[in-house]
């Protein structure tokens, strides 16, 4: 929940209606999956990433072992 609710503080400072309209998703569903205790689907923040010109990485945590 704290990655979509940092995503939520951005989403609202660069205009929730803004990023509704690029995700074709609506502004109440975007409030409830951005907030403390949303639980928004891995779909919803992938949308909402691009809306923003960001994205999502996964590494491994350990370095692999020569």
């Amino acid at each position: 929940a704290l990655i979509a609710e940092a995503l939520g503080v951005i989403a609202r400072s660069k205009g929730i209606a803004k990023i509704a309209e690029e995700t074709d998703l609506a502004r109440p569903s975007l409030y409830r999956a951005l907030s403390a205790t949303g639980n928004p689907e891995l779909a919803t923040l992938l949308k909402v990433l691009k809306a923003l010109g960001l994205r999502l990485s996964v590494e491994p945590a350990e370095p692999a072992a020569a």
